[in-house]
């Protein structure tokens, strides 16, 4: 047969075709749309119209007819799958190709073959690394690994309806660094204690104080589920150090917020109005705590060796106490509610301090100020150029007006919203992690040694990941560690600018910033 024009080839399959046919050869394509199949399942004949030549096809199946949306591949004619909105389609979409370009995020010019660049060399970031949640426009989140750490041990998981204040939970885990598979452990962790977080509140007799009471107890089964999930990540239950989390979430309900947290992740409240004062909402379970609330000063006791101890964690090994720490308020002025890990309050523990940053910060980035995202990676930036000594994450919740999106949103390229494996530690960092004291509920940092480089921490050695969700290490005997200093006000002003080969030395005032468990 010779080739057909335009006018004898099959819209579906591209097939030629005789100019009379009525059905496709190859595909049995109705040419009549639909005519032909019809008279064929009522009468068994075809009303050729005068035409004088035999149809030349392959025998028709009596189609069956199939509610809109549940076609088969096998059904005759078939096209493709429908929207039970849509009108059927004449013939089969035509999938193009995307257009090759340079994808490399380092030079712009290459793309990236077996995981490096073919142009610049550098390898392909893996998405754990960096990575973004923005469920509604008034709630937000970044999640970054930082400077000086080989993979992000941070994690966290979000929540939110569309109406503002109606309902919202943002969850931020906390791996501790030195024992095995703390990633796979966050990860796991903030996932399932959203899961049960994100279920509409019984609303009961409606009182205040009932719902309150209700999300307590929500919270509760959160931090179990949260546990169960880092129980079923330890591979090996004999391990000397198992996989461990801190927690920390808030749960917003009709302009209530109610929130719980286990270790020493952290919930601010930070007003707006300079007159309202900034809150701690939740409370550590750490040494330097406990120090703080027998009268040492905060910034000595965050600085003081062993401050980042963590008396509680989720995990197999973890206390039997792990009932969370709860309080609530009423978000009944503007203001934000951030749910963040120690990578940011390391740099700024005081509230108020906080509540300072967020205001120098919101009036810089001007009409994206009040933009939850782009907030939340200022805050970010801010950490990192205070030199990312730990994993960061930011989450916020926006109570008041919100801004709209800067065109250009500062933030660095994220390949997934939730992202489902972590890249392997590096060399570097599996030898530092060998040295570890106690646990660190975040990745490994350094402690400045007299050329005020940062010496290599705690931590442990890599194992193959199980492929769901992150990566290994290997766990080290428990000892205290330094703690960063917290510095009374920020000194530094957070950019947009993306971080991804940040230059701002490390603090020389911030030592070991890993959370380290205070085990007998």
């Amino acid at each position: 047969m010779t080739a057909a024009d335009s006018s004898t080839t099959c819209p579906n399959c591209g097939a030629g075709h005789a100019p009379d046919a009525l059905f496709c050869e190859e595909c049995a394509y109705d040419f009549t749309g639909g005519r032909a199949t019809n008279e064929l399942a009522t009468s068994g004949t075809l009303d050729r119209k005068g035409a004088d030549t035999q149809v030349r096809q392959a025998a028709v199946a009596t189609p069956v007819t199939a509610e809109r949306g549940a076609e088969s591949p096998l059904d005759v004619g078939w096209t493709g799958a429908l929207s039970r909105d849509a009108e059927p389609a004449v013939a089969a979409p035509v999938v193009t190709a995307p257009a090759a370009g340079p994808d490399c995020t380092e030079c712009g010019r290459g793309s990236y073959v077996d995981g490096y660049c073919d142009n610049c060399g550098s390898k392909k970031r893996d998405p754990r690394d960096h990575f973004t949640e923005e469920p509604q426009p008034w709630v937000a989140g970044v999640c970054d690994i930082g400077i000086r750490h080989g993979r992000n041990e941070d994690a966290m998981a979000l929540h939110a309806e569309e109406k503002q204040l109606a309902f919202a939970v943002l969850v931020v885990c906390d791996g501790v660094s030195n024992s095995t598979d703390s990633h796979i452990a966050s990860l796991a962790a903030s996932r399932a204690a959203r899961d049960v977080l994100d279920h509409a509140i019984p609303r009961g007799m409606g009182t205040r104080t009932a719902i309150a009471s209700t999300i307590e107890q929500r919270l509760d089964d959160a931090v179990q589920a949260a546990k169960a999930a880092v129980v079923k990540t330890t591979r090996d239950r004999e391990v000397e150090s198992p996989p461990s989390c801190t927690f920390v979430a808030a749960v917003i309900d009709e302009g209530m917020a109610v929130i719980g947290n286990v270790g020493d992740s952290r919930a601010y409240w930070l007003p707006d109005d300079p007159a309202s004062e900034p809150r701690q909402l939740s409370r550590d379970d750490s040494f330097a705590d406990e120090q703080i609330r027998a009268g040492v000063p905060r910034k000595e006791a965050e600085t003081s060796p062993g401050a980042h101890a963590i008396t509680r964690w989720l995990g197999t090994d973890s206390p039997d106490d792990i009932t969370p720490h709860t309080t609530d308020l009423d978000l009944d002025e503007d203001g934000w509610l951030a749910v963040v890990s120690d990578g940011l309050w390391n740099y700024c523990s005081e509230a108020s301090d906080l509540r300072d940053l967020v205001h120098k910060t919101v009036e810089r980035l001007g009409a994206a100020g009040h933009h939850p995202l782009t907030l939340a990676q200022a805050l970010t930036d801010f950490a990192n150029e205070c030199g990312g000594m730990d994993n960061i994450t930011v989450s916020l919740a926006r109570v008041g007006q919100v801004d709209p999106a800067p065109e250009l949103l500062p933030t660095e390229p994220s390949a997934a919203t939730e992202p489902s494996a972590a890249d392997e530690p590096s060399a570097a960092d599996e030898a530092s992690r060998e040295q570890a004291g106690s646990r660190a509920a975040s990745p490994e940092p350094g402690t400045p040694d007299e050329s005020g480089e940062p010496a290599t921490a705690p931590g442990s050695s890599s194992a193959e990941e199980p492929g769901a969700e992150a990566r290994p290490g290997d766990p080290a005997p428990p000892h205290e560690e330094p703690a960063p200093s917290t510095p009374s006000a920020p000194t530094s002003t957070p950019t947009s600018a993306p971080t991804s080969n940040p230059t701002a030395p490390a603090d020389p005032s911030v030592h070991g910033t890993d959370d380290a468990k205070d085990t007998p």
